[in-house]
């Protein structure tokens, strides 16, 4: 099977559209409209939770459909396509997995009930994705154009990786000094009181933004402070504007699934932190030493495979010794 490059895009945005509007809840309220308020009422279910079990089922299926479309890059292309999206697909999941922990800190800090936060990581995800096209469509345009930025990314990517050793451990965010809510309450007053799933409200005629908005809001602030980290990453492993592209958002698009199936395990992966800071310091070198000595990318792909595999290994043999000893 081969196909145009024009053909796999629609491959693509198939695959992601109609996942997302299952996932999202998008094909149920669209469905709802043509039924009457009592029904609607029914079906609508933006305030529904997802379980463990859901999220486990909707995470696998994500990574199923990353798996169907790789194998459609590798009819179309080669092996060496195929790996590289595979590659940058695994890093930028795995990454992702330390920004979650920063979602959870923001949750717990503004306390937003667990029924709601659903619905804010729905809109952030798809706010997310045409911020990460417009950055890595940037990125690759620089590396194309100024090769010398290979270096500054390698940089980029270290200084991420310290940042990661030096980080203390928070219970919680200061969201009075975080810069995205300063700049938000020049625009609007801000109500404290959550009663409702709305990002605005209104009082008296004055328009109010709800911590549901305020939570969406550093939520993309940080996503896109750690896309300056996650998409270099991938630019390392390639700088084929499809693939970083397409591996990014497909990583994304199951963010939501895998955060309330991570946010009821993430306290048993003991060795996380480690392992992404080896992973980060593992391609700054590569792409630091590029001129001297490339890492093929079957090796790249095989040493991030390895090292998350040792996280998850280490993390479930500390867990069971912490189980037993309590």
């Amino acid at each position: 099977m081969q196909l145009s490059e024009i053909e796999l895009w629609i491959v693509f945005s198939i695959i992601i559209g109609i996942s997302l509007s299952v996932d999202l809840g998008i094909i149920n309220k669209i469905r709802s409209k043509f039924k009457n308020k009592s029904e609607s009422t029914k079906t609508i279910n933006i305030v529904e939770e997802l379980t463990f079990k859901q999220s486990l089922i909707r995470s696998v299926i994500w990574i199923i459909l990353a798996g169907i479309f790789a194998m459609v890059i590798f009819l179309t292309y080669d092996e060496h396509k195929t790996l590289e999206f595979l590659t940058g697909y695994v890093l930028e999941e795995s990454l992702s997995v330390d920004n979650m922990m920063l979602f959870l800190l923001v949750f717990t800090t503004l306390g937003i009930p667990y029924k709601y936060q659903k619905r804010i990581l729905s809109v952030g995800i798809l706010s997310a994705i045409g911020m990460r096209i417009f950055v890595i469509l940037i990125g690759a345009s620089l590396l194309e154009n100024f090769h010398w930025m290979i270096y500054v990314f390698g940089g980029i990517l270290l200084v991420g990786a310290f940042k990661m050793i030096f980080q203390r451990k928070e219970d919680k965010i200061d969201i009075e000094k975080n810069m995205a809510v300063k700049f938000l309450k020049k625009i609007m007053p801000i109500r404290t009181e959550i009663t409702e799933q709305k990002f605005f409200t209104k009082i008296n005629g004055m328009l109010y933004a709800t911590p549901l908005f305020v939570a969406l809001i550093i939520i993309e602030m940080t996503d896109l402070v750690f896309a300056m980290d996650s998409i270099p990453a991938v630019l390392a492993i390639t700088t084929d504007p499809f693939i970083v592209i397409t591996s990014n958002i497909f990583a994304i698009s199951g963010l939501r699934a895998l955060y309330f199936f991570i946010s009821s395990v993430i306290h048993k992966l003991y060795y996380l932190k480690t392992g992404l800071i080896v992973l980060l310091f593992f391609i700054a070198l590569k792409m630091i030493i590029s001129e001297i000595y490339e890492i093929s990318i079957i090796v790249s792909f095989m040493i991030v495979v390895l090292i998350l595999s040792i996280v998850i290994i280490a993390s479930i043999i500390k867990a069971s010794r912490v189980k037993n000893e309590s």
